[in-house]
């Protein structure tokens, strides 16, 4: 009897197949399982170019879902905002749809923050370049030059004070030279320039909201999945290294990578608070799961340090297997605590990291009583101890990530404009 191979229908399995060339095109195509295919004597399934075509799309869109909804949302803005700026006649359509293109955001809290710093530095600057312009007369090329120095000097010193009107400067600049090439007086500059900014930013916001909205709080989850997966990588390699040596240069990296993923979970988090402060979404506080983490990257630091130069070999010898238990308990539960924020589920038992930390502490017991520890130099010595302290304070921080994980996963966060 022939035997058949059997391929399954799940994008991931079908991309693979067709990577491995194992999918050709043949004779009498069926369809099964929506996908136009045909079967070989050999046994081999043949997918037709437009399945193949479906399903890549189908993955490039489930990996990157977030930035194809962004890039819908931002083409959408601008178009509408570009609608509305010819439907009220607005002089200069350009800056409606600029302004809706930028306060269109990855997520609504983003949104939000930057379409009100955008209103503010923009109505600040028409006022103030309005108020020059106005009252101060600059009919020469000179006189232009001191009115254009007088109205972005101290509004480039503001916006450097308070990166909120980081717009002003160049608002005022718009407000002062468009009347130069329009005609205009700069009180009907500044006007229509607000009403541009506003007609721009209204439109991104509203089309953030209703338009394949995405929230921020599904954002710091995966932000703080991804940073504890590379915990638990920059740990497996700390306590290697503590009998083997360290590959600096690659440590370096990955701590680089954690600091880089704690910055953008900071961000993300600022806007998911913004999304509940203005009751736009409804979840869990971001704060304790990001102090959390910046907690356990300060134990890597420590651990990290005390790694540098591995154990003197007497101590190497005696705590190698209590070492290496810890190290499989801490990496598999830093691990489990990430898949259990991205399924949204308890986080794992700490059974096994207690276990471990107990026959860590019963292992330094004995090479105290041994006195392994007397004849190490003070260097070697403070080295150890830190060692022992920052993996202590992990282990208590470690009951601070179960209580924050628990705390995501029996959340329930209301559907409308907070869920992608």
């Amino acid at each position: 009897m022939r035997r058949f191979r059997v391929l399954l229908l799940c994008h991931k399995h079908v991309t693979r197949t067709l990577r491995k060339g194992k999918c050709h095109r043949g004779a009498a195509p069926h369809r099964y399982g929506g996908l136009r295919k045909t079967l070989r004597s050999d046994g081999t399934v043949i997918i037709s170019r437009t399945a193949r075509f479906r399903v890549r799309t189908a993955a490039f869109l489930r990996r990157h879902w977030v930035q194809v909804a962004l890039s819908v949302r931002v083409t959408t803005a601008a178009l509408v905002a570009y609608a509305l700026a010819q439907l009220v006649h607005l002089p200069l359509p350009l800056w409606a749809v600029l302004t809706a293109v930028i306060v269109t955001q990855m997520s609504v809290g983003r949104s939000l923050m930057a379409t009100f710093d955008y209103l503010v530095g923009t109505l600040g600057g028409a006022i103030y370049g309005g108020a020059i312009g106005v009252f101060i007369p600059h009919a020469s090329v000179i006189a232009l030059f001191a009115v254009l120095a007088l109205a972005v000097a101290p509004l480039a010193l503001v916006a450097a004070i308070n990166p909120r009107f980081s717009v002003a400067p160049i608002t005022a600049i718009i407000v002062l030279l468009i009347p130069t090439m329009t005609h205009a007086s700069p009180f009907v500059s500044a006007l229509d320039r607000v009403i541009e900014v506003a007609i721009g930013g209204v439109t991104g916001l509203i089309i953030s909201f209703v338009l394949l909205p995405a929230s921020a709080h599904p954002q710091v989850v995966t932000a703080a999945a991804r940073t504890l997966d590379q915990m638990a990588e920059a740990l497996r390699e700390l306590m290697a290294g503590l009998t083997r040596g360290l590959d600096v240069d690659g440590l370096h990296r990955l701590q680089d990578g954690i600091g880089e993923a704690l910055v953008h979970m900071n961000v993300v988090g600022a806007e998911a608070e913004r999304e509940r402060s203005t009751r736009l979404a409804v979840g869990p506080d971001t704060g304790p799961l990001l102090r959390t983490l910046l907690r356990l990257r300060h134990d890597l630091v420590i651990v990290g340090r005390a790694a540098t130069v591995p154990l003197p070999e007497s101590l190497a010898a005696q705590l190698q297997s209590p070492l290496s238990q810890m190290a499989r308990a801490f990496v598999d539960y830093l691990r489990g605590n990430a898949a259990a924020l991205r399924a949204a589920r308890q986080p794992p038992p700490l059974d096994a990291v207690e276990a471990a930390v107990s026959a860590y502490a019963a292992e330094i017991a004995t090479v105290r009583r041994k006195g392994l520890t007397r004849h190490l130099s003070d260097d070697a010595a403070e080295r150890f101890f830190a060692l022992g302290f920052a993996l202590e304070q992990m282990h208590s921080n470690f009951r601070d990530l179960e209580r924050c994980v628990a705390e995501r996963a029996v959340s329930s966060i209301e559907p409308g404009p907070d869920k992608p």
